[in-house]
């Protein structure tokens, strides 16, 4: 199944919740800095290349981060349950 590209309110939101500047994303991505600004100043659908939206989203899902299409709600971004060590029931 093919991904749809990220939104600008996904790489932000995604950002936020792992506490990341852009300079942070850039390297984990090895995208330019001005590309992720770009991208994120838009309204909604960014400019970048495929690549590039692949190569952001595979950083920010290694970081832990979910993004969830937009079925009729919009699309969203969430963090991956952390896994619980030596916790019992």
């Amino acid at each position: 199944m093919k991904q749809k590209p990220l939104t600008s309110g996904q790489i932000r939101a995604a950002r936020a919740f792992l506490r990341w500047r852009a300079k942070d994303l850039a390297r984990e991505s090895a995208v330019g800095v001005a590309t992720i600004r770009r991208a994120e100043l838009t309204e909604d659908k960014t400019s970048m290349t495929a690549p590039n939206d692949l190569s952001i989203r595979r950083a920010l899902e290694a970081a832990g981060v979910e993004f969830i299409d937009g079925n009729g709600g919009g699309p969203g971004v969430r963090l991956r349950k952390a896994h619980q060590h030596g916790k019992r029931k």
